[in-house]
């Protein structure tokens, strides 16, 4: 499949790894519930994006944040059998296609303390060529190796596990930042997500759901419907779908405890309590204050 770069100023088209200055006349909408990419509600925040489609996902990448506001895959039971064969190779790469303003470089996160988190997981990639794109870094965002290696690895499973129940669904990842907070890493000063969150859509179900979880040395998880996802980071991972469909929680699989979380089992069992406690809800009041127009 070719790779869309798209922005507010018009669309044109790269095959992965092309320049620039290569164009082609196409599109991704089947990586889209309904065939229509996730809304970025605010004016400003939309601004300097560019999208760019892989062989299995799509994302929205930041000129501000250089990284992807957000990650989407349309996730079948079929590719992820051939995802689960495939050898896993962390091999990070600035993402070329972008403008060098826009481009994040694994020098930023060099002695940062944060890992390199996937939106779209590589577990997820069926091939090598899908799997590769899943390492460019316009699909990642520092992540705290608490989250990352725990409860997010928790959230992944749990969703490639529904894929697997219901045969295909779709979703959408993405970080959330708080303006308040101005912690960043590496000399490009990448921007920290104070949450990041995995939205899906079942259309066998007929329903929807979202995880969100804290970007925090002790971090915690929940799941909550589509339409307060919205409200919370400004973003409809879905907006062809009804407004009824998005204020209700389908019936999500729960989170899945990760091979890192199963070493820490008194905290994985407390991250729902954990999500109550009043940093995380300090945290999650500051958010929804300044990112709700």
């Amino acid at each position: 499949m070719p790779k869309i770069f798209w922005s507010v100023t018009g669309l044109l088209c790269l095959p992965f790894g092309a320049l620039l200055t290569v164009a082609e006349a196409t599109t991704c909408p089947d990586l889209f519930a309904k065939g229509v990419p996730p809304a970025v509600l605010s004016e400003t925040a939309r601004g300097g994006t560019v999208m760019l489609c892989n062989d299995q996902y799509a994302v929205l990448a930041s000129e501000q944040t250089r990284g992807p506001l957000w990650s989407a895959e349309d996730l079948t039971e079929e590719n992820l059998e051939i995802a689960d064969r495939m050898q896993r190779h962390d091999s990070f790469q600035p993402d070329t296609r972008l403008p060098l303003p826009m481009q994040a470089f694994t020098s930023d996160y060099t002695r940062s303390h944060y890992d390199r988190g996937h939106m779209t997981p590589s577990g997820d990639a069926a091939g090598a060529a899908a799997q590769k794109q899943s390492f460019l870094l316009s699909n990642i965002v520092p992540q705290t190796p608490e989250l990352n290696r725990g409860p997010w690895e928790g959230v992944e499973s749990a969703v490639r596990g529904w894929a697997r129940e219901e045969g295909e669904i779709f979703v959408v990842t993405g970080p959330g930042y708080d303006p308040d907070q101005s912690q960043t890493i590496g000399s490009r000063r990448i921007p920290v997500p104070a949450v990041t969150w995995k939205a899906v859509y079942d259309p066998a179900g007929n329903g929807t759901g979202a995880y969100v979880c804290l970007n925090t040395a002790h971090p915690s998880c929940r799941i909550t419907s589509v339409a307060m996802l919205t409200r919370l980071v400004n973003i409809d991972p879905f907006p062809a779908l009804p407004a009824s469909m998005k204020d209700h929680v389908a019936g999500m699989p729960p989170i899945r405890e990760s091979p890192y979380a199963l070493a820490k089992q008194d905290r994985t069992r407390k991250l729902l309590k954990e999500w109550g406690k009043k940093a995380a809800q300090k945290a999650l009041r500051a958010l929804v204050k300044s990112l709700v127009p």
